[in-house]
């Protein structure tokens, strides 16, 4: 988010065919809730293209990049480096040391899809449990960087964008930014 060090998402283990609408997620929620960039590593090309067209509809900045390796990002991030995984300490644990770190470095959040090398676990400054159970790595995602935000990402301004939700107690209202034409339905 803006006027704070960069946060990125770092995706790993995806299995294509498998992960694709996942993954997809991991992408969305990352822009959605504030993250600066995800890194998806594999053949992720089709969730890569879906999350780069909602930047072009919807807004950014945001980045998406797509990696072979992970390593050596990993291995060369200068900052704090959280693992969201259900074996982790509590997130409502160390919440406030992560924002403390995020003051003045950048924050690489890894989340894994299948089993996560151990090695990531050994590179993380934190690995963070959201509820210690076993449940969606999109739901990690999430609730981690509304808790490392504190709740800001929900009034993010978005730069670039051609459509916008109009938010409404029943109905769906989708308004096209560069003009007063008013689109219903799906964006």
């Amino acid at each position: 988010m803006q006027d704070s060090p960069e946060v990125t998402v770092l995706r790993l283990g995806h299995r294509p065919g498998r992960d694709d609408r996942m993954t997809t997620h991991i992408g969305l929620t990352a822009r959605a809730l504030g993250a600066d960039r995800v890194v998806l590593v594999g053949e992720t090309d089709g969730p890569a293209e879906t999350v780069e067209s909602v930047v072009d509809r919807f807004g950014g900045p945001f980045d998406v990049e797509v990696r072979e390796s992970y390593r050596p990002l990993l291995r060369g991030w200068e900052g704090g480096v959280v693992h969201l995984t259900m074996y982790g300490e509590r997130v409502q644990d160390v919440e406030s040391a992560v924002r403390e770190r995020h003051r003045t470095d950048p924050i690489l959040v890894v989340v894994g899809a299948e089993k996560v090398p151990f090695e990531v676990y050994d590179h993380a400054d934190w690995n963070v449990g959201v509820t210690n159970q076993p449940h969606s790595e999109v739901a990690a995602l999430a609730v981690f960087l509304d808790r490392l935000f504190e709740g800001r990402e929900l009034d993010r301004e978005w730069e670039g964008a051609k459509r916008r939700v109009v938010p409404e107690a029943a109905g769906k209202r989708v308004e096209e930014v560069d003009g007063d034409d008013r689109t219903d339905g799906s964006a």
